[in-house]
């Protein structure tokens, strides 16, 4: 009786997390309603008041999404106006145009990489879909050759390279630095993608697994996008605007480390932050991809209203998460978690990841996982009095674990299916193996990193 009650915050924390697992996996629960049931939960059980509980959900729910709220938002825009203004289209098909069909599985995991920095995954996925077929094609082969290196390059950049919503859930949970995540994201992104995309693509090819039965979707999709004129400056133009957010945000952190108080360090810290950096890079793409006529200007505005409904989702997510981040600090069940955590030697860049993986392989949603993770290892990097650096890469791994083993509770592995008509033991063989070699390439660079950092 004295070791419960001695340990009921913690005892209370691993019951907690059981039930959000049995609410959205039993119960079919929709994960923002889950995480605040769980949040109250966590705290009457951890001998919390009721009034006291429901401050504790209120405060963290309202910490967390001051931040990530205007960061997701800005991000679903920017996304769109490259979009719905042909930039995503011209840069891959000038990009497969600069490398040929030959070296096609390699440019399409360069795209995959480069779009899904502004660009939801699943969006991503149905836009560039004709271009996959069309080279299928042309090439006489199976999609998955092209399709599978565009979704290895499409997971690790919605995992990795923030403005995907992920790892700016992770970063504002755990208090990192954005511009460090981006700077690993991308060290850690590069040889995630191509080891689970363009290698493994040929790897499974070799051996027959690449086959599908896509003749229906490629038909319904069109295969028109190769055959187009495409202005090299358009793609020219779209590389330059996803990159001006990265390029921003990444100065504005080194110019902490690196430059003394005054105006400069001022003005290069306020265009680098998230909310003034993704300002620019919408407003800019918005001038070089602006419709010009009034059928395509009522599309483009659709096109924005509905880019906001997942956005809006992630973002209650996100502020759900910080509500149960909170819960663990007011609670002392998270300083407990820390304790032993340290007291097992578990590192947490580890533990991130372990954690990141249990909650992935039980429940599917890889943002769930990130920000479920999240919430659990915050107090373990508070306590272990990490740099701004190494907390970056604590967010990478918690990406990293959150990517691994898409089977079929997860609603990217049915899409993966649908459009390339594969079986569930293809999409196994295909799409499963990517992105959990995605996961844990990721984590081994996180892993070398670290030993320098």
């Amino acid at each position: 009786m004295d070791f419960v009650l001695e340990n009921r915050a913690l005892l209370a924390t691993g019951v907690s997390v059981a039930l959000l697992l049995a609410l959205i996996l039993r119960a079919k629960m929709h994960a923002f309603p889950a995480l605040i049931l769980v949040s109250i939960f966590a705290a009457i059980a951890a001998g919390m008041t009721p009034d006291a509980a429901l401050r504790t959900v209120t405060n963290g729910m309202g910490g967390s999404l001051g931040f990530i709220a205007v960061v997701v938002g800005l991000g679903a825009m920017f996304g769109v106006f490259l979009q719905s203004g042909g930039g995503v289209e011209a840069i891959s098909t000038w990009l497969l145009d600069k490398m040929g069909i030959k070296a096609g599985r390699w440019a399409m995991g360069i795209v995959g990489l480069v779009v899904a920095i502004p660009v939801f995954f699943d969006v991503a996925l149905i836009i560039l879909a004709p271009i996959i077929f069309g080279l299928a094609k042309r090439a006489k082969t199976a999609p998955m050759a092209f399709g599978l290196p565009l979704l290895a390059g499409l997971a690790t950049a919605h995992a990795f390279i923030p403005p995907t919503p992920g790892p700016i859930a992770v970063a504002e949970l755990l208090g990192a630095d954005l511009g460090w995540v981006i700077l690993f994201g991308v060290i850690a992104g590069a040889p995630a993608m191509l080891i689970a995309g363009p290698l493994y693509t040929r790897f499974a090819e070799k051996r027959g697994w690449l086959e599908g039965s896509s003749e229906g979707m490629a038909e319904a999709l069109g295969m028109t996008h190769l055959d187009k004129d495409v202005n090299p400056h358009a793609a020219r133009t779209a590389i330059s605007v996803i990159l001006i957010p990265l390029v921003l945000i990444l100065a504005g952190t080194i110019a902490k480390s690196t430059l003394a108080e005054g105006q400069v360090l001022t003005f290069i810290s306020f265009v680098g932050h998230p909310f003034v950096a993704l300002l620019i890079a919408c407003g800019v793409a918005h001038l070089a991809f602006r419709p010009k006529d009034k059928a395509q200007k009522s599309v483009y505005r659709e096109a924005l209203s509905k880019a906001l409904e997942p956005a809006g989702a992630v973002i209650l997510i996100t502020g759900a998460g910080g509500a149960f981040k909170q819960v663990l600090v007011d609670t002392g069940a998270g300083k407990a978690l820390a304790e032993a955590a340290m007291s097992a030697g578990l590192a947490p860049i580890v533990a991130g990841f372990v954690l990141a993986v249990l909650v992935r392989v039980a429940q599917g949603s890889a943002t769930v996982a990130m920000i479920t993770a999240a919430g659990l290892t915050a107090p373990i990097v508070s306590a272990s009095g990490l740099s701004p650096a190494q907390t970056g890469l604590v967010v990478i791994a918690i990406a990293a674990g959150a990517s691994v083993v898409s089977h079929v509770n997860d609603s990217g592995f049915w899409l993966v299916s649908r459009y390339f008509g594969l079986t569930e033991a293809q999409t196994l063989r295909t799409w499963t193996v990517s992105v959990t070699l995605v996961g844990v390439v990721g984590f081994t660079v996180v892993c070398v990193l670290s030993l320098f950092i």
